[in-house]
């Protein structure tokens, strides 16, 4: 049974949402605020969000942002009535797992969480330390040590964007195909996006003197991770 923080500011419709996914097999608490959000994920362990983006005091993708980094493992979907192209590929760029548009039928929200969910899982339970030179990742605690010694954190999405690559290490790697395994055929932001996430992953592997971890352009196909010296603990 998934914990489900259910922030939004229609009441009829944050019931609806509530006693439907309870329904389904899921906890659910429903907040109509940003400070209600905050008091409630404190007070409990929530593995779910979904978000409204227009609050009465505040933007859900700002809470957003200020949620997941408190607790990096936790599933974020909006549900927002905002349907502007800028603010959905915002919203993906801080790490949502999908953008839905209001209205929109509950059945397909449960699918489309029950997806997420399943792939969810499929990653936490890598718990691997993965050993490169002088670097080294921990998938489960999302975290890199760099060349310097220095423990960087990252974000669930770069996190799974790096384990994705070192699960097909020396394999090319569309950035079509990292928007499929990570946010999902229909939810996923724009290559752009891809490239910032890749260019933030560079800049730890470039720590290392002995370059002992390469993440290298394919032209117009995608991305390749090359490890040397590795080991997995």
């Amino acid at each position: 049974m998934s914990k489900i923080l259910i922030v939004e500011d229609e009441r009829n419709l944050g019931l609806t949402l509530s006693e439907y996914l309870e329904n389904t097999g899921h906890d659910c608490t429903l907040a109509a605020s940003c400070k209600e959000a905050r008091q409630a994920f404190k007070q409990l362990s929530h593995t779910i969000i979904l978000m409204d983006i227009g609050l009465p005091d505040g933007s859900g993708i700002e809470l957003a942002k200020e949620l997941t980094t408190i607790k990096k493992e936790t599933v974020l979907l909006f549900l927002s009535a905002e349907s502007d192209p800028e603010i959905r590929v915002e919203g993906l760029e801080i790490g949502a797992h999908d953008y839905i548009t209001k209205p929109f039928a509950l059945k397909e929200l449960v699918l489309r969480l029950d997806r997420i969910l399943a792939a969810h899982a499929s990653f936490i339970k890598k718990e691997d330390i993965i050993k490169c030179g002088k670097l080294s990742i921990d998938f489960s605690k999302y975290e890199v040590t760099d060349g310097l010694g220095k423990v960087v954190s990252l974000s669930q999405k770069e996190c799974a964007i790096l384990y994705y690559l070192y699960d097909h290490l020396g394999e090319v790697v569309s950035r079509d195909e990292l928007i499929i395994n990570i946010w999902g055929e229909d939810a996923g932001p724009s290559n752009r996006t891809i490239d910032n996430y890749i260019v933030t992953l560079r800049k730890w592997c470039e720590t290392d003197p002995d370059k002992s971890i390469e993440i290298i352009s394919i032209r117009r196909v995608g991305y390749k991770l090359l490890m040397t010296q590795t080991k997995a603990n």
